[in-house]
């Protein structure tokens, strides 16, 4: 039986790979769907220096989780908040 594609990852090579190196299902889709959209040389420029979770106050680690759509964050101590944004 032929594996099922997801209609929604628009380069499913690139997702599988990104899978394969541990990054999470959203995560996956996310860079395979924009480099698909804008070519993948252009989603490697992107990228840049991030500071350290560990420097950010709680309440803009919630906001963080917020702005890139993580639920069930409001409860979360601050180490678990990096957790969650860095599997994200």
């Amino acid at each position: 039986m032929p594996e099922r594609q997801n209609p929604a990852i628009k380069d499913p090579e690139l997702y599988e790979k990104l899978r394969d190196e541990g990054a999470s299902k959203g995560k996956a889709a996310r860079i395979s769907n924009a480099a698909a959209k804008q070519g993948r040389s252009a989603i490697g420029e992107k990228g840049g220096e991030s500071g350290s979770y560990d420097d950010w106050t709680v309440a803009r680690l919630r906001e963080r989780a917020k702005e890139i759509g993580l639920t069930g964050y409001s409860d979360k101590r601050k180490s678990e908040l990096i957790a969650m944004l860095r599997d994200s």
